[in-house]
């Protein structure tokens, strides 16, 4: 490991990054480095945004990558270096925003019918049914539980967070019998070793067979799901800050997004049209 690289770690886990940033972070430097041969300190302010406009116009990179590189370079020059802000954003132009995929409530049943192991099961409708991101559900405890207050606890979530989220009554019956049947020891969902949770890219390839299997036409991913839960709290009246909290979003605007994908919420809205008593020739009066 060079000095550069591990002055870099260090600097990261002294601010307490997650150890994904951190792989995410110091992966980015390093295919910036092997694009150019040479160590990032003897590169400067020309060479990253030359970089940069490679990223964008050659490897068509997405816009996430892109963002992900500049973030990295930066905390590389203005943490590691102390260089200061040598590292700009090109402001390429922000790719179109697409509304996340939602299952309706009969796809939902078709989803979880088609999953034949009941391990599988289990650990997809906790995610629907609590709203969990992929890597919440499959790092979920037996501790984390809570019969009592009837809330399931998050632990160091995105940002690492802790909170509270659903625990539905249903789900709760179902997972004291997968409790018995499976004894976990301290994962919910262990893998193949009991000590371990289960991968994410089991989970992942679960949902691909079980979309294959149902005849979803959709593209589903266990994200879907979590897309799905905020998506019919909403369509059921529920308080977008409540589903805010039950999410993690720290941001309501991020929450907002559910009410251009629910289809009953926008059948219910009336247009102003309706207030209006009668329409003569063209010409709405009261």
């Amino acid at each position: 490991m060079t000095p550069l690289r591990q002055r870099m770690l260090d600097e990261l886990q002294l601010r307490n990054y997650s150890a994904k940033t951190v792989n995410l972070y110091v992966g980015q430097v390093a295919r910036f480095a092997l694009h150019f041969g040479k160590s990032p300190a003897l590169l400067g302010a020309g060479e990253v945004r030359q970089y940069l406009l490679h990223l964008v116009q050659e490897q068509k990179v997405a816009w996430g990558t892109y963002k992900q590189a500049l973030a990295a370079l930066r905390f590389l020059y203005r943490q590691v270096l102390k260089q200061g802000e040598i590292v700009q954003d090109i402001r390429c132009p922000r790719p179109e925003r697409h509304l996340p995929v939602v299952l309706s409530l009969d796809e939902v049943s078709r989803f979880f019918a088609a999953i034949s192991s009941y391990k599988h099961r289990m650990i997809l409708m906790t995610a629907y049914s609590a709203g969990l991101r992929i890597a919440e559900v499959v790092h979920l405890k037996v501790s984390d539980i809570d019969s009592q207050r009837m809330v399931l606890r998050v632990e160091q979530g995105k940002r690492r967070k802790d909170r509270y989220t659903l625990l539905s009554p249903v789900l709760l019956k179902m997972l004291r019998h997968y409790w018995w049947a499976a004894r976990p020891l301290e994962y919910l969902f262990p893998g193949r070793s009991r000590e371990r949770p289960m991968s994410i890219s089991t989970v992942q390839r679960v949902c691909l067979e079980a979309q294959a299997r149902a005849g979803i036409d959709k593209h589903i991913t266990p994200h879907t799901l979590r897309h799905s839960f905020a998506t019919h709290l909403l369509e059921a009246g529920t308080d977008l800050r409540v589903i805010q909290a039950l999410l993690g979003h720290a941001s309501p605007r991020t929450t907002a997004r559910y009410t251009h994908v629910s289809a009953q919420l926008i059948a219910r809205t009336p247009s102003p049209l309706d207030a209006l008593r009668t329409v003569t020739g063209g010409t709405a009066t009261r």
